[in-house]
């Protein structure tokens, strides 16, 4: 099946109203794109999680909608503009050549080398090195997938961190990446807590996938977490961490440095006395602001940097 792109050029206070509008006249898909990007005039529409973005569209943006071949594009704009009470904006066309559209999206997650012996494999790949600590892991809407540079540096920090028998804690822990390399260094009991309900759900099955899921390992979000404490057993790790005070031998978030702020009595109160902590998601620039929200506690510094992004460890002070 072959299909076309009818590509719009649109002002602010129109553009998501016209995406909106051709969706429902039946457009495959539309984005909204910055019709100046990559020039000296491109804007950053951007937040961070727990900001509402007031726009999705730029001063000057681009409306681009993927029609099939037997849909005309001049009778859906006509009817869009129709509908909004516009006239009717000028337009071009592009074909999109037929092509196997998932073996194109595979073809650009390849495997992914970190640290000293980690290789992050998508499903429909071989693992380079066999023998290397494997992490089975496609592409999907919880955030990481090792390609970050928080993501890798977290990964690198947990490769040369854990000892075989620690309990960790990853809190903000999105695909679970990071709980299931810390199962797969030898810790004994991982918690992986997101408020993300979709985050939470491929957590469980990305552990699956590289079988590491069950007692060692759990995830949940935040208030969900009294009834894992209320299962039988000694509430250790994975049980434990509903219980106040409960603490671990390491705590790992990759976030953002606003909710690191916010964050930093809770996390810090996680790590056992002696325990340690390592922080990612924070631009060498806001370094200094991060380890200050944590300097009551835990002395912070930064362990390593990659494309401007930094990781920082401490150890609590007993």
């Amino acid at each position: 099946m072959s299909y076309r792109e009818l590509v719009i050029d649109a002002a602010r206070d129109t553009a998501e109203a016209l995406s909106d509008t051709l969706m429902d006249l039946g457009a495959l898909s539309v984005s909204i794109e910055d019709a100046d990007a990559d020039t000296p005039d491109e804007q950053p529409v951007f937040g961070e999680p727990g900001m509402v973005v007031q726009s999705h569209s730029w001063h000057h943006s681009r409306v681009v909608a993927l029609l099939s071949a037997d849909q005309d594009p001049d009778v859906l704009l006509r009817a869009a503009a129709n509908h909004l009470l516009l006239p009717v904006p000028s337009f071009e066309t592009r074909e999109i050549a037929d092509q196997d559209w998932v073996r194109l999206t595979q073809s650009q997650f390849a495997p992914i080398a970190i640290g000293r012996h980690i290789w992050v494999v998508p499903s429909w790949h071989d693992a380079p090195d066999p023998d290397a600590l494997i992490l089975e892991l496609d592409p999907g809407l919880a955030f990481g997938t090792g390609s970050h540079p928080t993501t890798r540096l977290c990964m690198e920090w947990l490769e040369s961190q854990v000892q075989n028998g620690d309990t960790v804690l990853d809190y903000g822990c999105g695909s679970g990446i990071l709980a299931i390399l810390a199962v797969k260094c030898g810790a004994r009991d991982v918690v992986g807590i997101d408020i993300d309900a979709q985050a939470v759900a491929t957590a469980h099955d990305n552990a699956a996938r590289n079988r590491v899921a069950g007692q060692a390992l759990r995830f949940g979000l935040p208030d969900a977490l009294p009834a894992a404490a209320s299962a039988p057993g000694s509430a250790t790790g994975a049980q434990a961490v509903a219980e106040p005070g409960a603490t671990f031998d390491i705590v790992v978030a990759n976030i953002l440095s606003n909710p690191l702020k916010v964050l930093a009595s809770m996390l810090c109160g996680r790590v056992r006395p002696g325990g340690r902590i390592a922080l990612s998601g924070v631009l060498a620039r806001q370094a200094e602001e991060v380890a200050a929200a944590y300097a009551p506690w835990i002395d912070m510094h930064v362990w390593r940097e990659h494309e401007g992004w930094v990781c920082l460890s401490g150890t609590r002070r007993a």
